[in-house]
């Protein structure tokens, strides 16, 4: 009895909180990116924005930008990185599976600008793509750190690759902004990723480059020992 009144309560939370789709497609974007087409008609989209997916019901919870989404299919990519409930979720998730999830929120977007400069590693470049879309004509410059060649996603940067060492407190990151040849004056930046190496890239663009910091957006995604960043 008290197990079946614990799903029935279960089920409630998720009606009212979440959002309803289905998978319709799942497939590789790199090696270790998973492509996960879900059917989920109506919704409202800024590029940049995330959902919250419940991966192990609704109290466990992983967020996700979104890579692309039409009006009717919402595309995530799931990097496969350790062994937790939002990885498990991703590598076992079928066709016709039912998924619940938040609707798309977050602030991390693309504001009008002369020009836009992208920073960050493998948790921001699906973030980066649909943003550097949506910026339409404007000048776009930066750079992208991946562990290596078969981790790049298909986006007209430039990319650095890490060959073995880790992405936290990244100084080949910072140095990969350092040698862009950027315009005189500031654009907006967009810097995302591990929290140590954003905070390092943002005083490289505001203490080296002048950059006021109102310029430079940054979204901490992760940073070694902690979770719940988003």
């Amino acid at each position: 009895m008290a197990t079946a009144r614990a799903r029935t309560i279960g089920r409630t939370m998720i009606d009212r909180l979440f959002v309803h789709g289905v998978v319709e497609e799942v497939g590789h974007l790199t090696p270790r990116t998973r492509m996960i087409a879900i059917t989920a008609p109506g919704l409202s989209w800024t590029p940049g924005q995330q959902v919250r997916v419940a991966v192990d019901g609704p109290m466990t919870r992983r967020t996700y930008s979104i890579w692309e989404y039409d009006g009717s299919v919402l595309r995530l990519c799931v990097l496969d990185h350790g062994d937790g409930p939002g990885a498990r979720w991703a590598r076992d998730v079928r066709p016709g599976q039912e998924v619940a999830f938040r609707k798309p929120e977050g602030s991390f977007v693309t504001r009008p600008s002369s020009y836009h400069l992208f920073a960050g590693e493998e948790t921001a470049a699906v973030a980066f793509g649909p943003m550097i879309r949506a910026v339409g004509e404007a000048p776009v410059y930066g750079v992208v750190e991946v562990d290596g060649p078969a981790d790049r996603l298909p986006l007209d940067l430039t990319w650095r690759h890490r060959d073995g060492a880790p992405a936290a407190s990244s100084a080949s990151l910072v140095e990969a902004v350092r040698a862009l040849r950027l315009p005189d004056e500031p654009g907006t930046a967009y810097v995302a990723g591990e929290a140590r190496t954003v905070q390092a890239v943002r005083e490289h663009l505001v203490r080296e480059r002048g950059w006021p910091r109102r310029l430079v957006l940054t979204k901490p995604f992760w940073t070694p020992g902690k979770k719940g960043m988003e």
